[in-house]
């Protein structure tokens, strides 16, 4: 049986195209490039639509992995995954995660170890973006990711990271001029039905949610629909969806485990606690990182107090999501480097999300 070794290697970064922490990596020879299947990253722009923070780093990272692979820039594309999510507010350290992985023959291990999967949906027409059509690609691309992964059982997925794209105003002009029409002509808005339409593929690939229970209409409408999983970010630097599944898998020899759980709203440690304990072995362990999403509840509470987020015409909803839920995993795990995204529609319950952290158990 072909098994895979995960590795992980967590790297602060000091601007959006800052690869030396990677490319002193290169050198020494501790990741080979060819086994760097997927990069997800945070970088430091505002999250919104005209965040090119994304793009920046998604290209230098890009040439990096050109020049190491002896490949094309357009190739690198077809090796590994660029995931670029914006928003470093409060703080939130700028960092990406390498991930590599070595397929083996090794013996698996007795429990059940870090595993990961990618892939693409094809490119999603505008008119597609935040309806039915979008769903079904990302159910499809979700199992795809699972299957790469090695994962058989749905119940051992603990995180699923999305990229997602938005729409822009030469997107919905292209459709308009088409004939058709789009879900919301607000491109703001349209980031949120994309990343709803995404959370509500992976649920139904996971098994959460069941595929009649989704229509245009109960897109980013019926939030008692979501997924405990997914992680979903939109994005202008691309126009189709790309895909992290990461969870746990006796065919996995790798030193790292993930545990997951679901913050029911922003001060939730206790599940920051139980997403790490569930994937500890020891107390000699140690966290690689935290991953979570972040929203702020709709009716403007938290806990029976009010909170003013929505009313800040300042700055977005999200980054203040974003800045508060890093500021709570950094006081349970003492580090202020997670990885946040912000907007979590149907991934989670109002004013919560899920959250997952990777350990080194070995």
């Amino acid at each position: 049986m072909t098994e895979q070794t995960v590795d992980v290697h967590v790297l602060p970064t000091d601007a959006p195209d800052d690869t030396s922490a990677l490319e002193s990596l290169f050198n020494d020879g501790t990741i080979e490039p060819e086994n760097v299947f997927c990069i997800l990253g945070k970088t430091e722009g505002n999250g919104c639509v005209n965040d090119f923070s994304r793009g920046l780093a998604t290209r230098a990272y890009r040439d990096v992995l050109a020049e190491r692979l002896n490949a094309e820039p357009s190739q690198v594309k077809d090796k590994v995954m660029l995931i670029m999510s914006g928003g470093t507010e409060g703080i939130l350290t700028p960092h990406v995660t390498v991930f590599s992985r070595k397929r083996t023959k090794q013996a698996s291990t007795k429990n059940k170890r870090l595993t990961a999967g990618i892939s693409s949906t094809d490119k999603i027409p505008p008119e597609d973006l935040g309806r039915m059509g979008q769903v079904e690609r990302t159910v499809e691309a979700t199992k795809q990711a699972m299957d790469d992964a090695g994962i058989r059982d749905p119940n051992d997925v603990a995180f699923v990271q999305i990229k997602c794209p938005l729409l822009t105003a030469n997107r919905i002009e292209s459709a308009l001029d088409r004939g058709e029409t789009v879900a919301v002509e607000d491109t703001y808005k349209s980031m949120a039905y994309s990343r709803a339409s995404s959370a509500l593929g992976v649920g139904i690939a996971t098994g959460e949610i069941k595929k009649e229970q989704v229509t245009d209409e109960s897109i980013y409408s019926d939030h008692s629909l979501y997924s405990s999983v997914a992680s979903t970010s939109a994005g202008v630097e691309l126009n189709h969806s790309e895909i992290l599944v990461l969870g746990n898998s006796k065919e996995s020899s790798s030193s790292y485990s993930i545990g997951n759980s679901v913050m029911q709203d922003a001060l939730d440690t206790d599940a920051i606690e139980n997403a790490i304990s569930s994937a500890s072995t020891s107390d000699d362990d140690i966290v690689k990182n935290v991953f979570a999403k972040a929203q702020a509840s709709r009716n403007g509470k938290i806990r029976g107090r009010r909170h003013v987020i929505h009313n800040d015409s300042d700055i977005e909803s999200t980054r203040h999501a974003r800045a508060v839920t890093n500021s709570v995993i950094g006081a349970v795990t003492g580090d202020p480097l997670s990885y946040v995204s912000g907007g979590a529609e149907h991934q989670g319950p109002d004013g919560g999300g899920p959250v997952a952290a990777i350990l080194d158990v070995d």
